[in-house]
C-alpha cells in the first residue's frame, strides 16, 4: 500500500514537472512574445519576462526587436543622363509591430531584400550622375521613403536608415571625370595666380607712391638689391649708375643743341674738297647705333666748335 502511494506520487510530481516545462516561457529584453491559442492571435503581446501559457492549446513566437542590416546586392542601373552605373546599399530596419511581421507577411528579410532591389533600382533611373555623386543625403532619404512606404503600416517593419554603399563607373567616364577634375584645377590654379598678381601689383604701386614721397627711399632700396644679388652671386659685380647723372648729360645735350641751331641758320656754307670736286657727301654711319643718351654727348661735342669738321 505504501509503495503504491509512493509510486502515484512520483507519477504526479512527473505530470507537474512536464506541465510547467511545456507552460513556462521566457522572453529575453531584445524580444517580445506574440501568443496564438488555437491558432488565433490574443491581443496582449508578451513583454521580456516569464510567462505562463495553457499547454497545447497555446503557442508562443518570439519576435526580435533588433535592428537588422541586410546588404543589398550590386543593381545594374542606367541613370536618367544614360550612364549605366552598378550601385549597391545597406539598409536598417527594425520591427515595430510583432503582430503585423507575423500575420501580414511571410519572411519578412526576404521581403525587405525585394523591396530594396526594387527601389534601388527606380530611384537611381530617376537621378543623374552629377546628383547622385554630389548630393548622395537626398539620394538616401528618397531611398528610405519608397521603402518605407510599403512596409511600415502594412508589415509592422520600420526602415531606419539606407545608404548607397558604392558606385561603379565605367573606365571610359572615369577617365572623362578625371580629365574634367584635371581642367578644374587648372583653371583654379590661374585664377589664383592671376589674383595675386593683381594683388601684388597692387602692393607696388602703393610701395612706388610711398618711395616717391622719401627721395632717399630708392637710393635704400638700390642698395637693397645690390645687397641680395651679392648674397646669391657672389661673382657677379653690380655697378649702380645713377639716373641723376643721365639726366644731367640729357639737359647739357639739349642746351647745347639749342645754341647751335642759330648758328646754323646764319648761312655758312659747306667748305669745298680740294680737285674741284662738289660739295662733301654726308658719311654714312658705320658701326653700332648709339643709344639716345650717347647720341646726345655727342651732339654736344660738334656743337661746341660751331660747325661740322670737313674731310680732308
Amino acid at each position: 500500500m505504501g509503495a503504491a502511494i509512493a509510486v502515484g506520487l512520483v507519477i504526479v510530481i512527473a505530470i507537474v514537472v512536464l506541465v510547467l516545462s511545456l507552460s513556462i516561457r521566457l522572453v529575453q529584453q531584445y524580444q517580445r512574445g506574440v501568443v496564438f491559442r488555437f491558432g488565433r492571435v490574443l491581443d496582449r503581446v508578451r513583454q521580456p519576462g516569464f510567462h505562463l501559457i495553457i499547454p497545447v492549446a497555446d503557442r508562443m513566437v518570439r519576435v526580435s526587436m533588433q535592428t537588422t542590416v541586410i546588404g543589398v546586392p550590386a543593381q545594374g542601373v542606367i541613370t536618367r543622363d544614360n550612364v549605366t552605373l552598378t550601385v549597391d546599399a545597406v539598409v536598417y530596419y527594425r520591427v515595430v509591430d510583432p503582430v503585423k511581421v507575423l500575420v501580414n507577411v511571410r519572411d519578412y528579410p526576404s521581403a525587405v531584400l525585394q523591396v530594396a532591389q526594387t527601389a534601388l533600382r527606380s530611384v537611381i533611373g530617376k537621378a543623374d550622375l552629377d546628383t547622385l555623386l554630389r548630393d548622395r543625403d537626398r539620394i538616401n532619404a528618397e531611398l528610405k521613403s519608397v521603402i518605407d512606404a510599403p512596409t511600415e503600416k502594412p508589415w509592422g517593419l520600420l526602415i531606419e536608415r539606407v545608404e548607397v554603399k558604392d558606385v561603379s563607373l565605367p573606365e571610359g567616364m572615369k577617365r572623362s571625370m578625371s580629365r574634367q577634375a584635371e581642367a578644374e584645377r587648372e583653371r583654379r590654379a590661374r585664377v589664383i595666380a592671376a589674383d595675386g598678381e593683381f594683388q601684388a601689383s597692387r602692393r607696388l604701386a602703393d610701395a612706388s607712391r610711398a618711395m616717391a614721397n622719401t627721395p632717399g627711399a630708392y637710393q635704400l632700396r638700390l642698395l637693397q638689391t645690390v645687397v641680395d644679388v651679392a648674397a646669391e652671386k657672389n661673382s657677379t659685380l653690380v655697378m649702380p649708375f645713377p639716373v641723376e647723372l643721365l639726366r644731367f648729360f640729357d639737359e647739357v645735350a639739349r642746351g647745347s643743341r639749342e645754341q647751335a641751331t642759330p648758328a646754323g641758320r646764319g648761312g655758312s656754307r659747306e667748305p669745298e674738297v680740294s680737285g674741284g670736286q662738289g660739295p662733301r657727301e654726308q658719311a654714312t654711319p658705320v658701326g653700332p647705333v648709339l643709344g639716345p643718351v650717347t647720341e646726345n654727348v655727342a651732339a654736344a661735342a660738334e656743337g661746341s666748335d660751331g660747325h661740322r669738321r670737313s674731310p680732308r
